[in-house]
């Protein structure tokens, strides 16, 4: 038995966040999507996605009895619905296809996610639902995520020891910390919500901290930041000045002052030094994003909406952003003033003019910042970006 998570149809929808890794892969809490559905099903997973990302992500080793909506959260309702399913059964909500139970060799098409077939027999789905369709539902479902991921984790387990060092406010039981983690003069905020600290993580002195907020393994606020849940910064990461309710997937920096707020990074970013993003608009309408799938800009229907950064991509000091903000992979952003609002990725340079940057220079800086954390640029990693710059460049939509 196991479980195939599909694009299901939203893989252009996140982009750019969905250029290099399947829609299950995303990290809106302290676990991936994939990891989520793994710890609690107990079944193995696999991913049905674009072809150039299959290699890499493959379908489960063990044949499939379900394939479900990679971008659903796997709550304890859905699981246990999903694991209910008989062959030949569609989970739905609201006319949408959340699961099939595997009947044979079919393959559900991705017409079939937003109108399942009529002959297969229909299991309304009534518990919690939480979707990521579009980039800002990471930030905006990351409260949700941390409190479910938080309890998960910490089930029937008991936290490193807190330092009397820190001030806590709220309940300190919804404070965990993971084996080597490090927190000292700092003040924790759990009124709003949990704080999990991963595995040798660290919260530097002088940080304030408001949950829900998850930190993971190795990862490290930096002294005096003022974090505001929901936040979550997944492994590896570097964050320091003023972030509220923004998600770094892993591997990626804001080490220094500057506001970054109502974003999701990817992995391997770097923000420079004062980096700054705008989250609303002076007349406080909605924000519109850039959709990689109608090549237009996109109501979020969001009053708050900040920068949606894909793998590798970076910017230089005093770099600016507005509202809405989208950059692709492996774009160089730099110069002043407030910068475009789509950068495509692999582009040099922003607001004083942007030119494509070439793909093996990118390749090369991909491979030293990745060897700083001692992870190594695979013939994979290298296929999958070298797909993504063709697909930029030919200035094309994802097929689909």
């Amino acid at each position: 038995m196991s479980i195939i998570l599909s694009d299901a149809g939203l893989h252009k929808h996140l982009l750019p966040l969905t250029f290099t890794r399947p829609v299950a892969q995303l990290r809106p809490g302290v676990l991936r999507l994939s990891e989520g559905w793994y710890v609690r099903s107990g079944l193995p997973v696999g991913y049905r996605t674009e072809p150039y990302l299959s290699e890499a992500f493959r379908l489960p080793t063990e044949a499939a009895d379900f394939e479900v909506d990679g971008g659903l959260f796997p709550t304890e309702d859905l699981v246990a619905a999903v694991m209910n399913l008989r062959a030949g059964e569609v989970l739905v909500k609201e006319g949408r296809a959340l699961a099939f139970g595997i009947q044979g060799q079919a393959i559900p098409s991705e017409s079939d996610w937003s109108a399942p077939p009529a002959f297969l027999k229909r299991i309304e789905f009534v518990g919690e639902l939480i979707r990521f369709e579009r980039p800002w539902h990471v930030f905006q479902q990351c409260g949700r995520a941390i409190a479910l991921d938080h309890a998960l984790l910490t089930d029937g387990r008991r936290s490193q020891p807190l330092s009397g060092l820190n001030t806590v406010i709220g309940d300190p039981q919804h404070i965990f910390l993971e084996e080597g983690a490090v927190v000292e003069g700092c003040t924790l905020n759990t009124r709003g919500g949990p704080i999990y600290i991963g595995r040798n993580a660290e919260v530097m002195e002088g940080s304030l901290i408001r949950g829900p907020f998850a930190l993971g393994d190795h990862a490290q606020v930096k002294m005096g930041a003022k974090i505001y849940g929901p936040s979550s910064f997944g492994p590896e990461c570097r964050v320091g000045g003023e972030v509220n309710n923004s998600v770094l997937l892993g591997f990626s920096n804001k080490g220094h002052d500057g506001f970054l707020g109502n974003s999701v990074l990817g992995e391997w970013c770097n923000l420079g030094a004062d980096t700054n993003n705008s989250n609303l608009k002076n007349t406080y309408g909605n924000v519109k994003v850039f959709s990689y799938a109608s090549g237009f800009d996109e109501d979020s229907g969001l009053q708050f909406c900040g920068l949606i950064m894909g793998d590798h991509a970076k910017s230089g000091i005093n770099t600016m952003f507005n509202t809405g903000t989208v950059v692709g992979v492996a774009a160089n952003v730099f110069g002043g003033g407030f910068q475009p609002k789509h950068i495509p990725g692999f582009s040099w340079g922003g607001v004083e003019g942007i030119v494509v940057h070439d793909v093996e220079r990118a390749l090369r800086t991909a491979r030293l910042v990745m060897e700083r954390r001692h992870v190594q640029l695979t013939a994979l990693d290298d296929a999958v970006l070298r797909h993504v710059f063709a697909l930029e460049q030919a200035g094309i939509k994802v097929p689909h």
